[in-house]
């Protein structure tokens, strides 16, 4: 390949990089996930619910939640009127998938939930407030599927 051949290709493709479309900060959506969750755990923990997705390009998409993984635990719970805040997002199916869940709880009658489960580089921070009792450590999946 001659020298100016060689110039032209490496031009073009600095053009072409520089015109490509790039994900900023500012093109990152807001969503945020409403959701009831019910589940129980000996050794093995499951759960499972329900929720909607609303992001602030007025977006919106129901979605069924299903947890599932083991640990020394113990337990059975209610979560009611959760939500969760998603990061990461640049359109609204990036919240769809499998997420990595590593968790310890405690709790009686009345509890709390706060946990923060991962996929690549989408985040998504969940609180909750419920009921039953549950103890332990777990590792599970957290996964989000469309309804």
């Amino acid at each position: 390949m001659t020298q100016s051949l060689r110039a032209l290709l490496i031009a073009c493709l600095a053009c072409g990089f520089a015109w490509a479309p790039q994900a900023r900060a500012e093109d990152a959506l807001d969503c945020h996930l409403k959701f009831n969750l019910e589940g129980w755990s000996a050794f093995y923990k499951t759960a499972s619910g329900t929720g909607v997705v609303s992001c602030s390009n007025g977006d919106h998409l129901p979605v069924t939640i299903v947890s599932r993984g083991g640990g020394l635990t113990f337990g059975k719970s209610r979560i009611t009127d959760g939500v969760g805040e998603f990061t990461g997002i640049a359109n609204i199916h990036d919240v769809l998938g499998s997420y990595a869940a590593a968790e310890a709880h405690i709790g009686a009658v009345k509890s709390r939930q706060v946990q923060v489960v991962t996929k690549g580089n989408v985040s998504l921070a969940l609180k909750g407030k419920g009921d039953g009792w549950d103890i332990g450590v777990s590792l599970a999946s957290f996964t989000l599927k469309p309804r």
